[in-house]
């Protein structure tokens, strides 16, 4: 499967600013780039690297579950504007969480606040010709209030609005760490898959043992952790990538497969943060180039 491999932009990268950030990611080898928002500035420096723009980050996203009915509103204008300037300066993927502004608000209520609000913030993406990619993030423990990270949440979603405008952000070191078959995700879910992130799950045994699948209760061994599990560059985890580039291959997907660095090993510094991305890319090109 030939597809572009790209990167959302981890913390001591982001300090080089988006020229210098385009002119290393070419020089790597990446195609794409993530940004947490779009415009003229980034897509020319985008552009002058031979890069393209990845997903971008949609803003009051949480305001669409208030319970305030206002707020909903208000965040609702927002979102169509923001759809607007991506659409006009050629975006085409947002991405998105969705956790309640209350993390104690069950997942049931936002869902009802959910099948009333969202809708709308589609068809606005339809008439943009934009594609929503829903991250499966599941939120803070111990409430987990974000909806779309599991295939109950999924399948209900993705029931209520059938447009492939609304799909979802696969991430596969998510289901891993819930437990959930991530190449059955793709089975059940496939056609809504509007994005990719490359990004794995490392199993904790003696950890497992520890704490079983509740969070550690004196603190975690590792950073980007909640005690049996912890996230990795891929190829360090549990991810069976070769499968799912097999999978997306066969369901026609031709977008980015975009790393996401969260690994204890490769943080803390430029070089530690480069260092990562170049083995995440190294190994994703195994079976995506």
């Amino acid at each position: 499967m030939v597809s572009p491999i790209g990167m959302r932009i981890p913390p001591h990268i982001g300090k080089l600013g988006m020229e210098k950030i385009a002119d290393w990611a070419a020089s790597v080898g990446l195609n794409v780039i993530d940004v947490p928002f779009y415009n003229k500035e980034i897509k020319t420096a985008l552009n002058n690297a031979g890069l393209e723009v990845g997903s971008v980050d949609l803003k009051n996203t949480s305001a669409l579950l208030s319970e305030d009915e206002s707020r909903r509103a208000d965040a609702i204008n927002s979102i169509s504007a923001q759809m607007s300037e991506v659409a006009e300066l050629g975006g085409k993927v947002l991405f998105m969480v969705l956790l309640p502004e209350d993390i104690n608000q069950s997942r049931e209520k936002s869902f009802s606040i959910w099948k009333e609000t969202f809708p709308e913030v589609v068809s606005q993406a339809e008439k943009n010709g934009l594609y929503m990619a829903l991250e499966g993030w599941p939120g803070p423990g111990p409430q987990y209030p974000a909806l779309g990270c599991t295939p109950e949440t999924l399948r209900a979603m993705f029931n209520h609005i059938p447009s492939k405008h609304f799909g979802m952000n696969y991430d596969p070191s998510h289901l891993v760490r819930l437990g959930i078959d991530h190449l059955r995700v793709l089975a059940e879910f496939g056609d809504r898959v509007n994005y990719c992130h490359g990004k794995d799950t490392e199993i904790l045994e003696d950890e497992l043992y520890e704490y079983g699948t509740l969070p550690a209760t004196f603190g975690v061994t590792y950073d980007f952790s909640e005690g049996a599990w912890r996230y990795t560059i891929p190829g360090h985890g549990e991810v069976k990538w070769d499968k799912v580039a097999v999978r997306l291959d066969k369901l026609g997907y031709k977008g980015p497969i975009s790393i996401e660095l969260e690994d204890h090993r490769f943080w803390g510094s430029l070089e530690a943060e480069q260092r990562g991305i170049i083995k995440a890319k190294d190994h994703l090109a195994l079976y995506f180039k």
